[in-house]
């Protein structure tokens, strides 16, 4: 399956590798808002050097952690630490229903 496809499928999809510890923080960051993010960690997939491939297409250098809200990407830890910081992190992810208002 592509990126894109695997991206279609859920509010937010982090594509990750295991031994990553910006990755890590990242995706404990959206647990802490409830979030329940479909992440893909590259170095334990069959086909993760070819989504690695696909993300590295899209721009993504280095291409982990490469999020993605609501289907469009949105970059890595620092497009994301950035969001947070200016408090739009939240009101993105209710925006594309990858967390709700109770969270």
């Amino acid at each position: 399956m592509a990126v894109m496809d695997l991206v279609g499928q859920r509010p937010l999809v982090i594509f990750s590798k295991s031994n990553c510890c910006i990755c890590y923080s990242i995706t404990q960051l959206f647990y802490s808002f409830g979030a329940n993010p479909a992440i893909y960690e590259l170095d334990q997939l069959q086909n993760g050097k070819q989504l690695e491939r696909e993300l590295v297409a899209l721009g993504r250098q280095p291409s982990v952690p490469a999020v993605f809200i609501g289907g469009q990407l949105v970059g890595g830890s620092n497009e994301i630490m950035s969001l947070q910081v200016r408090g739009e992190l939240k009101s993105e992810l209710l925006r594309a229903k990858a967390i709700h208002l109770w969270n």
